[in-house]
């Protein structure tokens, strides 16, 4: 078997409904019923970048949980760098650098370096090591001038930034990233790609998975593009077959083909 640096069979993710008033007492008794993945297969070759494209609820975030541990699947297996994110969840997060798309796990009270300390503690960097990757990344981010002021005092764009660089600081062999420009300004969101694109994949040593809405996004960045409908994994190849076995001129209609949405649904800047 070959070895991928992302390997997913069969995965399967089921949610307790949703229940409110008394009724949400009971809900951890409940079945879990409501699907979220359905058989989810594909796999992420060593080095390359697969983007996960979908509508909200396609199940882009569940299937980045599980494979960074935070979920189980229902069913299924998902492995990092050989190492099941279930079976063998210490293994798996010594390989992987997980941006969640939010600007939660931070300390709120501490500063953005000493933040990035600790984080850096917790994947077995010394000091001096966390050090010289803080000040890279501070640089090529725009965050010198945030680095001493507490989380707490920063923007949202600005904590997002400093969950990039927390993704990245270990070298990570596998990186997942949750809508990576989400939250970021139009250069700053392109200072991003610039660096994925040109430095970090370029090297070859970093495997990339992510979610974005942003079609520009995964056409700049992504070797091949899994598109998910409500759990489901509809197709998974090349932006460029995607178009020519759909017969369609960009990857928008691609994905509108493949999926069944209406153009009405987009919007002008290539987002749903």
């Amino acid at each position: 078997m070959p070895d991928f640096a992302v390997s997913i069979e069969s995965l399967t993710k089921f949610f307790p409904p949703a229940r409110s008033g008394w009724r949400a007492f009971l809900q951890p008794f409940e079945r879990s019923s409501v699907p979220a993945l359905r058989g989810v297969s594909f796999s992420v070759e060593e080095g390359e970048a697969v983007a996960l494209l979908g509508a909200n609820g396609a199940g882009k975030s569940t299937l980045l949980r599980i494979l960074s541990t935070l979920l189980l699947p229902s069913s299924g297996h998902a492995r990092i760098a050989g190492h099941d994110a279930a079976r063998s969840p210490r293994e798996v997060r010594r390989c992987l650098g997980f941006h969640a798309g939010s600007d939660l796990g931070f300390y709120s009270r501490l500063t953005g370096r000493e933040n990035l300390l600790f984080f850096g503690r917790l994947n077995q960097l010394s000091d001096a090591a966390s050090r010289d990757q803080i000040a890279q990344f501070s640089a090529r981010f725009g965050l010198s001038a945030a680095l001493d002021r507490q989380i707490r005092t920063l923007s949202s764009g600005t904590i997002q930034r400093f969950s990039l660089a927390r993704a990245l600081l270990h070298s990570p062999r596998v990186l997942l990233l949750d809508e990576p420009t989400r939250s970021l300004d139009a250069i700053a969101a392109t200072s991003f790609r610039r660096f994925l694109k040109s430095e970090l994949l370029q090297r070859g040593t970093t495997s990339l998975l992510f979610a974005s809405h942003s079609l520009a996004e995964i056409e700049l960045l992504a070797n091949r593009v899994a598109v998910l409908s409500q759990g489901h994994l509809l197709a998974f190849d090349t932006p460029a077959t995607l178009k020519r076995e759909t017969s369609s001129s960009n990857l928008e209609e691609a994905f509108f083909r493949l999926t069944g949405h209406s153009h009405e649904t987009s919007t002008p800047e290539g987002h749903w």
